[in-house]
């Protein structure tokens, strides 16, 4: 691993115009729920890479887009089932909706109404409720109604915009289950999803690890210049690369910690992050100790999303409280 530290990238929120075209809505600081999006354009069509995490943000998306090109979007694209991703599908209307399967089955399990019951009661469930308010209180979940993708694909499809063609790739389960990108050979650019948080420390929700290492391999060997990760700002390979030792670095480290007998938890804790310390959102390492351990043959590791946030919320308050 380097021993380099890299400065945490500041860039600007709104539209970012690559002017051949295609386009991407950046939401900084790329932390928990400020998600990018993408436009595709040609010929006067459209094709939109996510939506936002509620009404509010996807307008606000929606808008800026209409003002940087007046394309119809007629197809919308998920790259996962998370809700910053997903949430803001009904306000794209007339557009067709494609994800893979995975996703879309996983849509149907992780539901706004859920989360706006859960935010309901945070205020009453102590450190870990403090903490999923601090997450996610920035958003308004009430009164969305999901919608669901209605065309699925299993491996890949070209989807066809004007003079251009789109390649949807399905690289999960990695981040989630139902993983996709969307590369765009005439332009030189790849909107990853959540295959890359630049600047932040991913989250593998599902695993197995291995497959996302492969995930950014395979987007490294794109003929690709422009590179528009799930989170933080647009980069390139170097920023795919990052992403990749990261992986393969948690990964080491924490077999090491299981081979010795340590708890995943205390793993989380134990890991150095000195070649990432400007990386945001560190406490993340709990979940991806956790699937880690579960990866390596370890069976009384919660893989439930309520415990995996009490164990990031202890975290996260160790750090504030190590603050001078």
């Amino acid at each position: 691993m380097s021993a380099l530290s890299f400065p945490k990238a500041r860039y600007e929120p709104g539209v970012a115009d690559f002017g051949n075209g295609s386009f991407a809505y950046l939401q900084p600081d790329g932390g928990w729920g400020l998600s990018n999006s993408g436009l595709v354009t040609s010929d006067g069509e459209a094709l939109l890479i996510d939506t936002m995490f509620d009404y509010a943000h996807t307008r606000a998306m929606l808008e800026s887009f209409r003002r940087a090109s007046p394309a119809k979007i007629r197809t919308l694209f998920n790259t996962h089932h998370n809700g910053d991703h997903c949430y803001g599908n009904a306000l794209v209307e007339g557009a067709e909706i494609i994800a893979t399967e995975g996703a879309r089955t996983a849509m149907t399990h992780e539901t706004p109404e859920g989360l706006a019951k859960l935010m309901k009661v945070a205020g009453n469930m102590g450190p870990t409720g403090e903490y999923f308010l601090h997450c996610f209180g920035r958003f308004e979940f009430g009164g969305i109604a999901a919608k669901l993708p209605d065309r699925t694909f299993h491996g890949h499809l070209a989807k066809q915009v004007g003079a251009k063609t789109i390649e949807l790739i399905e690289v999960g389960p990695a981040h989630t289950g139902g993983d996709a990108i969307a590369y765009v050979p005439k332009d030189k650019t790849v909107f990853t999803g959540d295959i890359l948080f630049v600047e932040g420390h991913p989250i593998i929700w599902a695993g197995p690890a291995g497959n996302w290492i492969d995930a950014c391999e395979k987007i490294e060997a794109m003929d690709a210049e422009v590179i528009v990760p799930g989170h933080g700002p647009v980069t390139d390979k170097h920023g795919v690369a990052r992403v990749r030792e990261y992986l393969a670095y948690i990964q080491g480290e924490a077999k090491k910690r299981y081979d010795s007998g340590m708890g995943a938890l205390e793993a989380a804790r134990d890991i150095s992050f000195a070649d990432f310390s400007n990386w945001g959102d560190s406490e993340r390492i709990a979940v991806n100790t956790a699937t880690l351990y579960r990866e390596f043959g370890a069976k009384d590791v919660p893989s439930d999303a309520a415990t995996l946030f009490g164990w990031m919320a202890q975290i996260w308050n160790d750090k504030r409280g190590s603050r001078p």
